[in-house]
């Protein structure tokens, strides 16, 4: 099985390699060449296009912004479609909103090409190290194919339902994660504008019902003082309107969520959406008087 991969950033670079590494065929392409270079050094072909990675491969996975770039990718000029032959597994790792998802794979499967969507959690680290959480959504039999690929970028890959539904839980773990992280960053200001240290207390809740993987990692870079992007606030201010679009369509109030997407606006409108998501704790500082 011959392996593409389009969208060599700070995500798609590591997963690319960690598959030459368990021993793939790859072929890559990506819009600035500078970003195949690591990956050709490691042994990956370049494809010309996304079209030409497709022709030459039996599975392409994307990881690009939204969801105009995962349409421009998969149906675009030079675009997988466009190179591919009927069977190919088109698998998008991108976060997008499930409608799009679904849009996209039934368009692919008009010319023969299954689409999984299967974003993924564990930001850069995750992806460095092949240890991300991959939720699918889409075909069984393709889900099946793909397998021993996702082995090797995440440490469990888990079928969801049907089309779009990978984008689903995406959508909840980014809920999980934004109110985490906005909640974190409330509790460590409370305890520093109090007079007490805020390693104290992260070391106190670390043994009780308030434990999290959000506590435990990121509180600890927030009082390491460590913003630099595993995963930017842009990019989870992006997640978080895509939730509350969805929440529109479907008439549901997600009041935490609804907060956590305007805490993010702010972030980012307050010129740190380069910086990782935690970046929220100096928000609420200077929001504080800091």
């Amino acid at each position: 099985m011959k392996l593409g991969f389009v969208g060599l950033g700070i995500m798609g670079r590591p997963m690319a390699l960690n598959l030459i590494k368990g021993g793939f065929e790859v072929c890559v392409w990506a819009r600035r060449a500078e970003s195949m270079a690591p990956l050709l050094e490691a042994g990956a072909q370049a494809g010309a296009s996304a079209a030409d990675v497709a022709a030459r491969c039996d599975v392409v996975f994307s990881m690009v912004a939204d969801a105009a770039d995962v349409e421009q990718v998969a149906l675009g000029a030079a675009g997988v479609a466009e190179g591919a032959r009927p069977g190919l597994i088109f698998v998008d790792m991108s976060t997008i909103a499930p409608a799009a998802a679904q849009s996209i794979a039934t368009r692919l499967a008009e010319r023969g090409i299954t689409m999984l969507d299967a974003p993924v959690s564990g930001g850069e680290v995750g992806a460095i190290n092949g240890a991300l959480t991959i939720m699918v959504g889409g075909d069984a039999a393709a889900f099946a194919r793909v397998q021993p690929a996702f082995a090797c970028l995440g440490k469990a890959a888990t079928l969801i339902g049907a089309s779009g539904a990978g984008q689903v839980a995406k959508a909840c773990n980014q809920i999980l994660t934004g109110v985490g992280v906005m909640a974190v960053a409330e509790a460590f200001n409370f305890a520093r504008k109090s007079g007490v240290d805020a390693a104290r207390v992260r070391e106190a809740l670390l043994g009780g019902f308030a434990y999290s993987r959000i506590l435990e990692n990121h509180g600890q870079r927030m009082l390491d003082r460590n913003f630099k992007p595993g995963f930017k606030a842009w990019m989870h201010q992006k997640d978080m309107n895509i939730v509350m679009q969805e929440a529109h369509r479907l008439g549901l109030m997600l009041p935490s969520s609804a907060a956590t997407a305007q805490l993010f606006n702010a972030l980012v409108g307050s010129g740190m959406g380069e910086e990782d998501s935690i970046a929220a704790l100096k928000l609420l500082e200077q929001l504080s008087g800091e």
